[in-house]
């Protein structure tokens, strides 16, 4: 069993940046893949980031890529996600995702995440 939690959003002006966090639990967090999904009012969950077991490979969406960049501390149990050059329509709630698989499709397509957060609101004001 894997929970997490994560922190880290508020409020910033248009061009700002942000760094969420989530806070892994259990001894096996090394094992799994971690990403950030994204869901704004009104609209369907999106997928931002994912970074695997090592923090070697990532994958972004291209609406945040040269952006966002995620990283990860094993030694931490944590998963960063820095946030450069926000935007108001990245304004949503962020969750953190756990997941043993590490393919484009398991995360793009978010197939079925195995562990999620409850989530951290980011507003971008204009």
């Amino acid at each position: 069993q894997v929970q997490l939690v994560e922190s880290g959003g508020g409020l910033v002006q248009a061009g700002g940046s942000l760094r969420l966090s989530c806070a892994a639990s259990g001894r096996t967090f090394g094992s799994y893949a971690m990403g950030w999904f994204r869901q704004a009012p009104g609209k369907e969950r999106e997928f931002v980031a994912a970074i695997n077991w090592s923090g070697g490979n990532t994958y972004y969406a291209n609406s945040v890529k040269g952006r966002f960049t995620i990283s990860r501390a094993n030694a931490k149990n944590t998963v960063f996600l820095q946030m450069n050059s926000l935007k108001p329509e990245d304004t949503a709630v962020y969750y953190c995702a756990a997941d043993r698989r590490w393919t484009s499709s398991t995360w793009y397509r978010e197939e079925g995440m195995a562990y999620w957060g409850k989530g951290t609101l980011v507003t971008v004001s204009s």
